[in-house]
C-alpha cells in the first residue's frame, strides 16, 4: 500500500506538473519547431534565388557572346544584353553575379560609346561590393576611362586606393598610361616594367605591356612631348 501511494503521489506531482508547464512547453516546442521550419523555408529561398543569378548570368554571358570585338557587335544584341545586366542587378543586387553583370554592362556601355553608362556600372559595382576583387577590377576601369577621357591626373588618384594581389600587374599598368598621358614617360616606363615584371613573376601574361615599352624606347630620359 505504501508503495501504491508513493506511485499516486508521482503521478500527482506530475499532473500538476503538467497543469502548470504543459501549455508552455507545448508552445515552446511550436516555436521551435517554426524557427526549424522557416530557417529552412529561407535557406531553400536563398538557394533558389542563387541558382535563378547563376541561370540569369548564363543567359547574359550567351548573349555577350561573340560581342567583345567593336567591329562585330550587333547594337540590337548589345541592347538586349545590357538589358538583362540590368535586369539581373535589380532582382538579385548584392549577389556576386550582379556585380558581375555591372563589370560586363560597362564593357558593352563602352562598346555602344556610352562612357557615361560605363562610368555609372562601374561605380554602383565599386561602392556596392564588398569583395576586393570586384572593387579591384571597377576601379582600374575607371582609371581607364579616365584616361581615355584626358582625366589622367584623376586616374592616378585613383589608384593611390591599393588592389588586391591578382590585379597589381594591371594597377601599375594602368599607373604606366595614366603617366604616359601626362608626359612623364620616365615614371610610365617604370611603371610598365614592375607591371612587366609582375606579370612574369606571377605567370600571367598581361597584353600590351611589352608593346607599350618597345614603343616608348630605351631607358634614356625622353624629353618628346607625349600624346594622350
Amino acid at each position: 500500500m505504501a508503495e501504491l501511494r508513493t506511485e499516486e503521489e508521482q503521478m500527482d506531482a506530475i499532473k500538476r506538473w503538467w497543469k502548470e508547464n504543459g501549455t508552455s512547453l507545448v508552445a515552446g516546442l511550436i516555436i521551435a519547431g517554426a524557427g526549424v521550419f522557416g530557417f529552412k523555408a529561407w535557406q531553400n529561398y536563398q538557394d533558389g534565388q542563387a541558382e535563378a543569378a547563376s541561370l540569369r548570368y548564363q543567359q547574359l554571358i550567351a548573349e555577350t557572346a561573340g560581342q567583345d570585338a567593336a567591329e562585330s557587335a550587333d547594337e540590337q544584341s548589345l541592347q538586349n544584353a545590357r538589358s538583362t545586366a540590368d535586369e539581373l542587378v535589380e532582382s538579385h543586387g548584392g549577389s556576386l553575379y550582379a556585380e558581375l553583370a555591372l563589370l560586363l554592362d560597362a564593357r558593352l556601355a563602352v562598346q555602344q560609346d556610352d562612357l557615361d553608362g560605363a562610368r555609372a556600372s562601374l561605380e554602383q559595382a565599386l561602392d556596392d561590393s564588398s569583395r576586393g576583387y570586384v572593387q579591384g577590377l571597377a576601379r582600374l576601369r575607371l582609371a581607364r576611362l579616365d584616361v581615355a577621357a584626358g582625366e589622367a591626373q584623376q586616374a592616378l588618384g585613383r589608384l593611390e586606393d591599393d588592389v588586391v594581389a591578382p590585379l597589381a600587374a594591371q594597377r601599375h599598368s594602368v599607373h604606366g598610361d595614366a603617366y604616359f598621358a601626362l608626359g612623364q614617360n620616365d615614371e610610365a616606363r617604370a611603371a610598365w616594367q614592375q607591371a612587366q615584371a609582375l606579370t612574369e613573376e606571377q605567370g600571367r601574361p598581361l597584353y600590351g605591356v611589352t608593346l607599350k615599352l618597345d614603343d616608348l624606347g630605351s631607358d634614356t630620359p625622353d624629353t618628346r612631348e607625349a600624346t594622350p
